[in-house]
């Protein structure tokens, strides 16, 4: 038989895959890359493999490569596309893309697969990676290619007598080191709401409030490095603050946005560590870095942002423009204080050694340690000329 690597996550459509593939002749190994799960998930992961009939099922671990490679550049270009939403999912593909093709070169496989859908982004995310990084292999992918509805593949695993996943039919659901993305009945309006029952990591937290809850995130060169003063490896901050702010129903949302195929698409999602990292970064940032600095970097991110949302993380340019965030961070350390409620986080300050507020004699609005009263009234008087001047000509004088 020929042998099929699946990017397996153990939702349904990648468990039709599954029994569909060895129907065509391949024996059928899944790969799941750990950009995030939790042990009980993976665990389940494996055993719903194993209960597909599934020849052999590999875990790979990818949270640190994902948080090197991506999650730390997100980070520092603060990226949220739409103005609200983190690339909870799809900032991972990549990375999940290259692994499962270098597991597939490791054994043999003839071909690799994928089970995206034909009207979603994570196809172009899949195959813009594999197609660069493994070219020889044969690309397949069922679900998009035939088609199947989720109440058709639901049918079919039960006629078969295979396991249904959790959610069945009702809802797509992707989770991740950086959070996680509902698609459901609701979803394919511009105004439907996602009722309480589907939310995953915040399901149930704002139906007893918890009290209000202060803590403080260290940053080391845009990283976040440390938890109320408790140095921390930021992979194991990120999931240690997602469970905590995930408590208090912080970073849910809906996100209405262009997809990668021209048409508009709707996702809800949940970032409870990434909306309170992002939010203090960006404090800190304020701090830190000059005017031109800031502005300069947030052109950059709005187009890193849409070239990993687009699944082009590949391309060259995107090197080019991490290369600028490292050298930009390098003043982004200290601390910020952040005020957890139900619902929402609250960014109370920010300290850091490279503080260009302390590292002034002028205080906004009080006193002019930097400059004289004479400076101020020749700098706007120069600072007003090009203004002047366009009204002038527009008088015709």
């Amino acid at each position: 038989m020929s042998k099929v690597v699946l990017a397996f996550s153990g939702g349904l459509d990648t468990s039709w895959c599954v029994p569909y593939l060895h129907e065509q002749g391949y024996e059928v190994v899944t790969v799941t890359v750990d950009t995030g799960f939790t042990p009980d998930e993976l665990a389940q992961i494996e055993a719903q493999s194993r209960a597909l009939g599934a020849a052999e099922h590999i875990t790979v671990d990818a949270k640190q490569a994902f948080f090197d490679e991506v999650l730390r550049y997100l980070i520092a270009g603060n990226v949220r596309k739409g103005g609200v939403y983190p690339l909870c999912v799809g900032a991972e593909r990549a990375i999940q893309a290259r692994e499962s093709a270098r597991v597939a070169k490791e054994l043999g496989a003839n071909a690799i697969a994928h089970g995206s859908t034909a009207a979603g982004n994570d196809q172009i995310r899949f195959e813009v990676v594999l197609r660069t990084l493994a070219p020889d292999l044969k690309l397949l992918s069922p679900i998009r290619d035939l088609g199947p509805k989720r109440p058709e593949q639901v049918a079919d695993l039960e006629a078969k007598g295979l396991p249904i996943p959790g959610f069945g039919a009702a809802y797509s659901v992707n989770a991740g080191l950086w959070g996680v993305t509902i698609g459901g009945t609701e979803t394919k309006t511009s105004a439907g709401i996602l009722p309480e029952a589907a939310w995953v990591r915040t399901a149930g937290a704002l139906d007893a409030p918890k009290p209000a809850r202060t803590l403080n995130l260290g940053f080391e060169q845009g990283i976040p490095v440390a938890l109320d003063g408790q140095p921390m490896d930021p992979v194991a901050l990120i999931e240690t603050l997602d469970a905590l702010a995930a408590s208090y129903g912080i970073g849910r949302g809906m996100h209405l946005g262009e997809t990668i195929l021209g048409i508009k698409g709707r996702v809800a999602f949940e970032a409870p560590a990434a909306t309170v990292i992002l939010s203090a970064h960006q404090e800190l940032e304020k701090l830190v870095l000059t005017g031109g600095q800031l502005t300069t970097k947030d052109t950059l991110a709005a187009i890193y942002g849409d070239y990993v949302h687009r699944g082009l993380w590949t391309d060259p340019l995107c090197r080019s423009i991490e290369a600028f965030f490292r050298d930009v961070q390098t003043r982004v350390t200290g601390t910020v204080t952040v005020e957890l409620a139900p619902g929402r986080c609250f960014v109370a300050g920010c300290d850091s050694p490279f503080s260009l507020m302390n590292a002034s004699r002028g205080e906004y609005g009080e006193a002019i340690g930097e400059w004289t009263p004479a400076d101020a009234i020749g700098f706007s008087r120069i600072f007003s000329l090009p203004s002047e001047l366009s009204a002038r000509a527009g008088r015709g004088k």
